[in-house]
């Protein structure tokens, strides 16, 4: 019985694959067939389309600090979903709730406190 229900799942997982794989190669035929390759002259290479010659190269490593920002927006954007979700059903888990909310959000104060503490919150 076990293994019914693993082999079912398994038969949708490779029809799912099987689906997406043959959408984009059939997205990719017909865009061959339907457009036309025009000839690129060498203002399309350059960095920017924008009339102005590029000064310099557009491989510019930026600093670290910019990337870790970045993720830890997205890491506190993403917990304010959880936060919001749990505000709406907030009646329906009493005390319970509570007591779980609040030791998410000092999980999230002790990791912002630690970021701090590293100095990425600070803007370069």
């Amino acid at each position: 019985m076990v293994a019914t229900g693993y082999l079912f799942a398994a038969l949708f997982f490779l029809g799912g694959c099987a689906f997406v794989i043959g959408g984009l190669v059939t997205f990719d035929i017909v865009n061959r067939l339907l457009t036309k390759r025009p000839h690129r002259a060498p203002s399309k290479w350059d960095t920017y389309e924008s009339g102005e010659t590029p000064i310099g190269s557009a491989w510019v490593q930026f600093p670290l600090a910019f990337y870790i920002f970045a993720m830890l927006f997205v890491a506190f954007d993403v917990d304010i979903v959880f936060i919001l979700a749990w505000a709406v059903i907030f009646q329906q888990l009493a005390w319970f709730g509570f007591v779980e909310i609040a030791f998410f959000i000092a999980v999230l104060a002790l990791g912002l406190v630690y970021a701090w503490r590293k100095g990425v919150i600070r803007w370069i």
